[in-house]
């Protein structure tokens, strides 16, 4: 059954812990997993959260502190001694170990390490520590079961048994050479049907997907959504085998680069959560948001020009919203489809012209809907039959207009080494809304003879 937080649940648990029970709080916390936990711990107060992972088996706490959000972690253990997190992080894959150790103090970490009772984690832990953490370096985890070509099945399986304990989750064997040189992967169905006397160099494929230590976390997700892969073994320049990157790490980016870019798309720069602070979400909004009111301060400015058509023929204030909005809502889909492609590098890169032809044809069509609606509309009315033709004639320029700044701004954006999700917020927005304007005034210039 899933598990429900409420916040008669949480006062529950709130007096387990005023109480001190704690042979009822591990009865409570029997049922649930890991994950359930840690949002109860979100909704305590640090003292209160403390002593409820203390009353869990070390185990469990290892698993809670790995999966927590970094921020509330880094603010949580503040509360701990360096020998107290020592005692969890010593039970952490090295991956998850050094992301921890990263968001503490330098004295803290230096303590952690040196408090660890498992000195090849520890070891793993230093070897990591020096990987930005947005590179394949930084995402890789030291714990993986590799073999060794010229073994047989038989010291293969033997050597699955010692590596396994320390690993979390065996999806394949890596073969490696005697100088831990990565020469391929076996499967562990391959393991279990072959001969005991059969040697690995028989069995293993060849043909394995690796990553180099150094590649951008978002090119080492582009290549397990590809091949659909649960691990992928990292290697130096060298080739040497030195750790994988499983697909819960890669989850993680995944789910942050689409953040980012959503964040991006709405005009939010910078990393921004609902529950930080109100100077931090201002900092990350106001940028836009002043890019926004300076673009209706132009398009406002630039109706002005034209405030004596507008008393010649009134009736033209009131298609204005419509003009904007189309320009506005046909740019933001054109580029959202543009980056949607931008960001797939698994298929054939299309050029530019093939790109801005495809939108060109999809802009006609549905050009030519809305200028055939809006047209009837105003017939319907009884507006003038001119001012029918000015409105639907420059809706069908907008919509080309707005779909061309679409395709071209996020691609020119990528091409110059600016993230073009920024391209989909409000400067395509803005931009669109003084192109709009300005055909929409001058057909009814030309057409209506003002």
């Amino acid at each position: 059954m899933t598990f429900e937080l409420t916040k008669e649940y949480v006062e529950h648990i709130q007096e387990l812990i005023e109480k001190e029970d704690v042979s009822r709080i591990q009865t409570e916390m029997e049922g649930l997993f890991p994950a359930d936990i840690t949002s109860l711990l979100y909704e305590l107060e640090t003292g209160g959260a403390k002593y409820l992972i203390s009353a869990l088996d070390i185990e469990t706490g290892s698993e809670i502190l790995a999966s927590m959000d970094p921020d509330e972690r880094k603010e949580f253990l503040k509360s701990f001694t360096s020998e107290e997190i020592s005692r969890y992080v010593n039970l952490f894959d090295s991956d998850d170990a050094v992301d921890l150790l990263n968001e503490q103090p330098i004295r803290v970490r230096e303590e952690v390490i040196a408090l660890l009772e498992d000195r090849e984690q520890a070891r793993f832990i230093l070897d990591l520590l020096h990987y930005d953490e947005d590179v394949a370096g930084g995402l890789m985890q030291k714990e993986l079961v590799k073999a060794n070509v010229n073994w047989t099945v038989n010291q293969c399986i033997e050597e699955l048994r010692k590596q396994a304990e320390d690993v979390g989750k065996v999806y394949s064997v890596y073969v490696v050479d005697d100088n831990s040189i990565l020469l391929g992967i076996l499967s562990l169905k391959k393991i279990v049907i072959a001969h005991k006397n059969t040697k690995i160099e028989s069995l293993y494929d060849r043909d394995v997907i690796f990553v180099e230590t150094y590649r951008p976390s978002e090119e080492v997700a582009e290549l397990m959504q590809r091949y659909d892969i649960d691990a992928l073994p990292v290697v130096n320049v060298q080739g040497k085998l030195l750790g994988r990157i499983t697909i819960d790490d890669v989850i993680d980016v995944i789910t942050e680069q689409a953040s980012s870019d959503t964040l991006a798309m709405a005009g939010i720069t910078g990393d921004v959560e609902e529950d930080d602070t109100v100077w931090r979400q201002t900092r990350a909004r106001l940028p836009w948001l002043l890019v926004g009111m300076m673009g209706g301060i132009l398009a406002a400015k630039f109706i002005s020009f034209f405030e004596g058509d507008l008393k010649i023929i009134p009736a033209m204030a009131a298609f204005i919203p419509i003009i904007g909005s189309t320009g506005g809502n046909v740019g933001i889909q054109t580029s959202s489809i543009i980056l949607q492609s931008l960001a797939d590098k698994s298929g054939l890169d299309a050029t530019v012209w093939q790109r801005m032809l495809r939108m060109l044809a999809v802009a006609f069509i549905n050009g030519l809907i809305i200028s055939l609606i809006v047209f009837g509309f105003n017939l319907l009315i009884g507006n003038e039959l001119r001012l029918a033709l000015v409105v639907s004639t420059a809706l069908m320029s907008v919509v080309f207009l707005a779909s061309f700044m679409g395709t071209v701004t996020p691609i020119v954006l990528e091409r110059i080494g600016i993230n073009p999700a920024v391209a989909s917020g409000p400067f395509i927005t803005t931009a669109n809304d003084l192109i709009g304007y300005g055909v929409y005034f001058g057909l009814a210039h030309v057409l209506l003879d003002l």
